[in-house]
C-alpha cells in the first residue's frame, strides 16, 4: 500500500528529446538520439569511411594476389628447370608444391570475392538492377489499384495546377521531380536507408536551387518543398513503404502484441491527467484515437505527421478540460502512451520509419510537428519497455496481469487503487460495453415479462371465444328460431278505401 501511494508517473526532461550533439533541433530514436541533419553527417561519416577502408582492403588483396601469383610463377619456373636436370627427383618438388597451391587458390578465391564485392558495391548497375522475383502475395486487388491511381493522378494534376504559378521555374521542377521519381523505380534494390538517402539529397539539392531562386524566401521555399514531397511521395509510397530488404513488418507484429497484451492498463497507471467520465474529455479521447488510427490511411509523410499533431491537440484539450489549466509536457506523455495503447495502431512501426526516412527534414528537426513526433517515438519506445517498475507494481502482480491471471479491476473493488468512484471506467469503450451490456439485460427480462403477458392474453382469447360459443349455444337452445312461410297476397289487399279511388285512365285515339 505504501509503494502504492507514491504515485510518481511518468516523466521525460525535455532535453532528452533534443538532438544529443547539442545543435538544438529534435532528437529521433531511430538515429540514435541525433536530428535529421546530424545523423546525415554521421552516416556519410561512416559511409565514407566503410568506402576508404573497401578500396585499402581491395588494393591489399590486389597486392597479395600479384604477389602471390608471382611467387608461384617464380616456383613453376624453378621447378620446371629442376624437372629437366634431374628428372628422377621431381616427383618430390611437385608433391611439396601441392599444398602450396591449394593454399593459393583458396587464398585467390577469397580475395576474388571480396573484390567483387567491393566492385558491386561501387557499380552503379547493381543498384539500378531491376528485380527478377516478384511475391503473388503482395499483388494489390484491383480495388485497391484503381484507388491508388485516382489519387495519385489527382495530386499529380494538383502538383501541375501549383506549378503553373512559378511559370519557368515550374516547369524545371516538375522535370527534375519527373526524372528523379524514373530513377528511383529503378533502384529497387538499394536498402531502406540507400533509398532514404536518395530522397533527402534530393529534397537538399531541391531546397538549395529553390532558395537561390526565391532569394531566401523560406516560406515561399516551403510551400513548394510541401508540393515537391506530396507528389513524390504519393508516386514512390509503393515502393518505400515498409520495403521488403527492412524488418519494419515484423516490427510492427511485435508492437502489436506488446500492445495487445497490455491492454489491462489503466489511466490510473499511468497517472493520466483526463477524466474520461467527461463528455469532453471523452470526446477528445475519442478524436485522438482516430486521428493516430487514420495516420496509416495517408501516404505522404506531411500528412501522417499531420494526423499526429491532431492527435496531441486533442490530447491537450482533453487535459486542459480536465484540470481547467493549461497541460504541461510532463502531462502530455503520459497521455499520449495511454492513447497508443488504446488505439493500437495498424503498423505504427512502419509509418515511423516511414515518417523518419522520407519526410522533409526541416519538420522533424523543429516546430509542433516535430516536437509531436519526437514524442510519439518516445511514447512506443516507452511501451517496448514497460514493466513494474514503470507502473508502480510489484513483479509478481505485472506478470499475473501480462499473462492474464488477473484483472487490476478486482484489486480496484478491493480498494489497493485510490478511486473517486467505487467502480470508475478504465475506458470509455468499455463503459459503453458494460452500459450495453445492461440494457441489453433489462431488455432481455422485459421482452419475457412480454411474452408471459402475450402468452395469457392469447390463453384468455380462447377461453373468451369457447364461452360465447357457449353461451350463443345454450339461447339457441332455450329460444329456437322458428321460421314461418310467407302468405301470398295482392299489392292492394290490405288497402280499405279501394272503392273511393277513381276508375283507371283509359287510353284515347285521336284520327290525324
Amino acid at each position: 500500500m505504501s509503494q502504492r501511494t507514491e504515485r510518481r508517473g511518468i516523466h521525460v526532461d525535455q532535453s532528452e528529446l533534443l538532438c544529443k550533439k547539442g545543435c538544438g533541433y529534435y532528437g529521433n530514436a531511430a538515429w540514435q538520439g541525433l536530428c535529421s541533419k546530424c545523423w546525415r553527417e554521421e552516416y556519410q561519416r561512416a559511409r565514407q569511411k566503410q568506402i576508404q577502408d573497401d578500396w585499402v582492403l581491395a588494393e591489399k588483396l590486389q597486392r597479395e594476389e600479384e604477389a602471390a601469383y608471382a611467387s608461384s610463377q617464380g616456383a613453376q619456373s624453378q621447378s620446371q628447370s629442376q624437372s629437366q636436370s634431374t628428372p628422377p627427383q621431381a616427383q618430390p618438388g611437385q608433391s611439396s608444391l601441392g599444398p602450396f597451391s591449394k593454399f593459393e587458390e583458396k587464398k585467390t578465391n577469397e580475395k576474388t570475392r571480396k573484390v567483387t564485392t567491393v566492385k558491386k558495391f561501387f557499380s552503379p548497375s547493381s543498384r539500378t538492377a531491376p528485380k527478377k522475383e516478384t511475391q503473388d502475395g503482395k499483388t494489390p486487388s484491383p480495388s485497391i489499384s484503381r484507388q491508388s491511381s485516382m489519387e495519385t493522378d489527382r495530386v499529380s494534376r494538383d502538383f501541375v495546377d501549383f506549378l503553373k504559378n512559378l511559370q519557368k521555374p515550374g516547369r524545371e521542377i516538375h522535370k527534375q521531380c519527373r526524372a528523379f521519381i524514373e530513377s528511383m523505380s529503378c533502384k529497387k534494390d538499394l536498402t531502406a536507408d540507400e533509398l532514404s538517402e536518395c530522397v533527402q539529397d534530393f529534397y537538399q539539392n531541391m531546397s538549395d536551387r529553390l532558395m537561390s531562386h526565391f532569394k531566401g524566401s523560406s516560406e515561399c521555399v516551403e510551400q513548394v518543398m510541401d508540393q515537391v514531397e506530396k507528389y513524390i511521395m504519393t508516386r514512390l509510397y509503393k515502393s518505400v513503404f515498409c520495403p521488403e530488404t527492412t524488418d519494419d513488418e515484423k516490427k510492427d507484429l511485435a508492437t502489436q502484441h506488446r500492445i495487445r497484451a497490455l491492454h489491462w492498463v489503466t489511466i490510473q497507471m499511468l497517472c493520466v491527467s483526463m477524466d474520461e467520465e467527461i463528455p469532453e474529455v471523452s470526446d477528445n479521447v475519442v478524436k485522438a484515437i482516430t486521428d493516430v488510427i487514420e495516420m496509416d490511411s495517408k501516404r505522404v509523410p506531411r500528412d501522417k505527421l499531420a494526423c499526429i499533431t491532431r492527435c496531441s491537440k486533442h490530447i491537450f484539450s482533453a487535459i486542459k478540460i480536465t484540470k481547467n489549466e493549461p497541460a504541461s509536457a510532463d502531462d502530455f506523455l503520459p497521455a499520449l502512451i495511454y492513447i497508443v495503447l488504446k488505439a493500437n495502431p495498424p503498423r505504427l512501426q512502419s509509418n515511423i520509419q516511414y515518417i523518419t526516412r522520407f519526410c522533409n527534414p526541416s519538420r522533424l528537426m523543429t516546430g509542433e510537428d516535430g516536437y509531436y513526433f519526437t514524442n510519439l517515438c518516445c511514447a512506443v519506445a516507452f511501451i517496448e519497455k514497460l514493466d513494474a517498475q514503470s507502473l508502480n507494481l510489484s513483479p509478481e502482480e505485472f506478470e499475473r496481469y501480462m499473462l492474464g491471471q488477473a484483472s487490476p479491476r478486482q484489486h480496484d473493488a478491493e480498494g489497493d487503487w485510490p478511486q473517486t468512484d467505487p467502480a470508475p471506467a478504465t475506458n470509455p469503450v468499455l463503459a459503453q460495453l458494460h452500459h450495453n451490456l445492461e440494457l441489453l439485460s433489462g431488455l432481455s427480462s422485459r421482452q419475457d415479462k412480454l411474452m408471459e403477458a402475450a402468452q395469457t392474453l392469447q390463453s384468455d382469447l380462447l377461453s373468451w371465444q369457447e364461452n360465447v360459443q357457449r353461451e350463443v349455444k345454450d339461447i339457441l337452445e332455450k329460444y329456437p328460431l322458428e321460421i314461418r312461410p310467407p302468405v301470398a297476397s295482392a299489392i292492394d289487399a290490405d288497402n280499405v278505401e279501394n272503392d273511393r279511388l277513381p276508375p283507371p285512365l283509359t287510353p284515347q285515339v285521336f284520327a290525324g
